[in-house]
């Protein structure tokens, strides 16, 4: 098995150091580069890398990774650093997966009100492909830059998809509640996600213009072939990692537990990383893994449940990464994913 040559780029965060474990068992891998504007080992960055990588982290310069012979770059750079840093890299010829917001919004005026900023990269951002390999599989082998799906958006996206793309479901009313783990704020200090400010506390952040919403929104569409509009609340949870969604939605007309359940097994069949469940999940069920569970339950009132579960670091950003690379480099989707 031949091996690419990859870079990463933002070294010290959690997708990062998540990226560095999976790719670690990656046989087709070899890590070239890490960058960081912190001049330090990775494995003091990442303890658990002791004895297993103990590369030093490098300045972002793009010639040198060319002379490095890097072929695909993993960027776990913020918004709005990213757009700075991938176009150079594409300019010489070296394939991205973008682990950031920066390039997920089709739109760039969607872009700039949700992110208070104007996108400097439109050239990019117009052959961009979103990187959610169950709905956009088919134009990720050839793609040379990788949008990767944000935490939330996969819950809801995964759960909603064959409900919205065959319309059983009313367009207008869909309700997204969704809970995080801390880890999802990132790696960088922050009141909110300090210890004594949400342990043993849960709260509701970024009602109504949390920036996931136009991305659920927008797959949301395509699979509608229209509009689609959603109310999306998430949660901030006093534990480490995990998503957990719960999913209300209207169907257009009656619909059976049996119905549900064969749509789905049908939408899903042979996509390795989706498992339906006949028990509700619970975020334990798909920690450290790249699975995504669905729960389907008709309701009292003609309403629908879903509840979806998946760990926020691995599928929710590192692990679909690696997804999205094993489809453009031509390697089994599951590989390095399954224990």
């Amino acid at each position: 098995m031949r091996k690419v040559r990859i870079a990463i780029l933002g070294g010290s965060g959690y997708t990062a150091g998540e990226l560095l474990k999976i790719l670690l068992r990656h046989p087709g891998v070899e890590i070239a580069a890490i960058t960081s504007r912190q001049k330090e080992s990775i494995a003091d960055l990442h303890p658990f890398l002791y004895g297993r990588l103990e590369r030093m982290c490098e300045p972002f310069d793009p010639d040198a990774l060319v002379a490095q012979g890097v072929e695909a770059a993993f960027s776990c750079l913020p918004h709005g650093a990213s757009m700075e840093s991938i176009p150079p890299l594409l300019e010489r010829g070296i394939r991205v997966i973008d682990l950031s917001a920066d390039y997920r919004l089709r739109d760039p005026a969607v872009y700039e009100q949700w992110y208070k900023e104007p996108h400097h990269d439109l050239r990019n951002l117009e052959h961009a492909v979103y990187g959610l390999p169950e709905i956009y599989g088919d134009r990720i082998p050839q793609a040379r830059l990788i949008a990767n799906p944000g935490c939330y958006p996969q819950t809801a996206i995964l759960g909603l998809a064959p409900l919205v793309a065959e319309r059983w479901i009313d367009l207008t009313s869909i309700i997204i509640d969704s809970k995080s783990g801390v880890s999802g704020g990132g790696r960088t200090p922050k009141l909110t996600f300090h210890f004594p400010e949400c342990n043993e506390s849960v709260s509701a952040y970024g009602i109504g213009v949390h920036r996931h919403t136009p991305e659920i929104e927008q797959v949301l569409s395509d699979l509608a072939g229209q509009s689609v509009t959603v109310v999306f609340t998430p949660h901030l949870i006093p534990m480490d990692r995990g998503i957990l969604s719960t999913i209300y939605a209207v169907p257009t007309r009656p619909i059976t537990l049996s119905q549900l359940q064969e749509l789905y097994r049908s939408y899903y069949r042979e996509l390795p990383f989706i498992r339906l469940r006949q028990q509700p999940p619970a975020t334990k069920d798909t920690a450290h893994s790249n699975f995504l569970d669905i729960f389907l339950q008709p309701v009292r009132g003609g309403r629908l449940v879903i509840v979806t579960a998946e760990d926020n670091l691995v599928r929710g950003a590192s692990g679909v990464a690696v997804q999205n690379f094993n489809r453009m480099f031509g390697f089994a989707e599951t590989t390095a994913l399954l224990p």
